[in-house]
């Protein structure tokens, strides 16, 4: 039941429908869940039973560990920890660890061939394995009480708009919406419409129609690059990865506000950004939060001199592209995000004496240097494996490949150009502005009528279905 499928359209005005009409609030909470697990079982209904006995568990561990004091606390939050993340490893990255352990033995000269197995991956289990987890590490850290009542924990973890593919949100940030009664005005939910329509109009036009095209073709295993079509495939995909998943995420706001919830912003126009820190404040903000408060911090963040602080980071950013897919291409890339943000710091300190006198020339620079590695970096994200990667890296960078340079154009890398080149002078000009707080100070009639085109582009665009990348994840 994915956003931009009839069949959610009417899920959700089902839901709207039924919401409205009940008075009370626990009434209101148990359609919700019920909603929730609908929404979930309609992916497979399978991990339905999964999801319940680890929501379960975890808020049953929480609260005897809440209860424990000294080493027995501590102990509890191992044992949360463990089971939590060996459900998320056993379902997401058994087969990674068999194939590359198989691969070591018959470097080794072992004789050992595993017996492989089909382990098909829990929709949504990265999301709501990290929802469960910052809760139960906060109610270690005493932030909160744990949860009293079952039904709020589960709807927080499994509230159908951020179930899937985030925003990760923590406890801290639901807590009062979802023990409070929740209003709805005519406002909220005009906004809502509007956060749905701008984020269907970014997956069904600019990511699958204009973007996705052109880097699937580029991407296949197949394809015979010149160092125009490999950088045609990159500038595509960085197109295409944020429209998908930046689409879901306003689909998530804009369906959560409209039952009175408001769901953490995820993305600021990240291709504005100014170095790879500013990027990852701007980039998948519940994910990168997440990581810096659980994991960078927990290994002494910044605390312990520079080249512990290095350390640190690197460690957050390979295990943070390991969340992100069971292969190396994702450890990689995780790997050149921590090692951009090491020079980053490195080369922070020696220019710091000329920021002052040369902003003006140092900060588009930036902007352009971090745009750029941004695009190389997206390569090991797409591409089928270690080698293609090196591959279309070589071609994107060996000038005798270049030989096509002045060939024309398809029509459709002309559009994927023409819409990247959009999409960043935008995000340039947007700054830290979001678009759909720009769009709400048009007056009614002209920004009515930017939605009914927008909605008009979605239902002329719309064709076979395509699942957000994040899905898989």
């Amino acid at each position: 039941m994915q956003f931009d499928s009839l069949t959610f359209i009417g899920f959700m005005l089902a839901v709207l429908l039924l919401y409205n009409c009940i008075g009370q609030w626990a009434g209101k909470k148990n359609l919700l869940l019920l909603a929730s697990y609908t929404f979930y079982a309609s992916w497979n209904p399978l991990f339905l039973p999964l999801l319940m006995v680890t929501t379960t568990l975890d808020w049953w561990m929480a609260k005897r560990m809440h209860m424990a004091t000294g080493r027995a606390r501590k102990a509890w939050l191992w044992a949360i920890v463990l089971i939590s993340l060996g459900v998320l490893g056993y379902f997401k990255y058994s087969y990674f660890v068999l194939q590359n352990t198989h691969r070591l033995l018959d470097i080794l000269g072992v004789g050992y061939t595993p017996q492989y197995f089909d382990v098909i991956l829990p929709i949504g289990i990265s999301f709501y394995t990290f929802h469960s987890l910052s809760y139960c590490i906060d109610v270690y850290r005493r932030k909160f009480p744990p949860v009293a009542n079952w039904r709020d924990y589960a709807l927080y973890v499994s509230f159908f708009p951020q179930l899937v593919a985030g925003p990760i949100v923590r406890w801290s940030e639901m807590r009062e919406q979802i023990e409070q009664p929740r209003s709805v005005d005519i406002t909220m939910l005009g906004i809502g419409v509007l956060l749905i329509v701008l984020g269907l109009f970014q997956k069904v036009v600019l990511a699958d129609g204009i973007f996705a095209p052109v880097a699937n073709l580029y991407f296949a295993p197949d394809a015979a690059l010149s160092m125009q079509t490999a950088w045609i495939a990159a500038l595509a995909f960085t197109g295409q990865i944020f429209c998908d998943f930046s689409g879901y995420t306003t689909c998530a706001l804009g369906a959560a506000l409209m039952l009175g919830f408001r769901l953490p912003v995820n993305f600021i126009n990240p291709y504005a950004a100014v170095g790879f820190s500013d990027f990852w404040r701007r980039w998948h903000i519940s994910l990168s939060s997440w990581l810096r408060d659980y994991l960078y911090i927990g290994l002494g963040g910044n605390r312990l001199g520079r080249w512990m602080t290095y350390r640190n980071l690197m460690l957050t950013m390979l295990l943070g592209g390991l969340w992100h897919g069971a292969a190396w291409t994702f450890v990689i890339w995780g790997g050149l995000h921590g090692a951009l943000l090491i020079a980053e710091r490195w080369l922070q300190a020696g220019i710091a004496p000329l920021q002052e006198s040369f902003t003006w020339l140092l900060k588009p620079l930036g902007w352009l240097l971090t745009f750029l590695l941004l695009v190389v970096t997206w390569v090991w994200f797409r591409a089928e494996g270690v080698t293609s990667a090196w591959t279309i890296l070589q071609t994107m960078f060996t000038i005798s490949g270049a030989s096509s340079l002045t060939a024309g154009l398809r029509s459709a890398d002309s559009l994927a150009l023409a819409g990247i080149a959009g999409l960043v002078i935008g995000q340039c000009w947007l700054g830290r502005r979001s678009l759909h707080a720009q769009l709400m100070r048009l007056p009614a009639p002209l920004l009515g009528g930017i939605v009914a085109l927008l909605a008009a582009a979605i239902m002329l665009s719309a064709g076979e279905s395509h699942a957000f990348i994040y899905f898989q994840f």
